[in-house]
């Protein structure tokens, strides 16, 4: 996993002042407001989902559209 996508990610979320769980696409939608191309939804929850793994992120919902919270801001 690139470490820099992470970052990015968060980085951008945190900036725009987004404190609420996200879907996937809802953060590309974010990222896309702010000019921050990514690949792609699928690889946006790769990267999230990932880094759930290790705590820094939680995933919220039992069902898709999972949603994501960074725990470690």
């Amino acid at each position: 996993m690139d470490h820099g996508e992470f970052e990015r990610i968060r980085d951008v979320l945190a900036s725009a002042g987004v404190d609420e769980p996200l879907s996937a696409s809802e953060i590309v939608a974010v990222l896309d407001e702010h000019d921050v191309d990514v690949e792609s939804t699928h690889r946006v929850a790769t990267v999230l989902g990932r880094r759930a793994e290790s705590g820094a992120v939680e995933v919220v919902g039992d069902d898709p559209p999972y949603r994501y919270r960074f725990v470690d801001r």
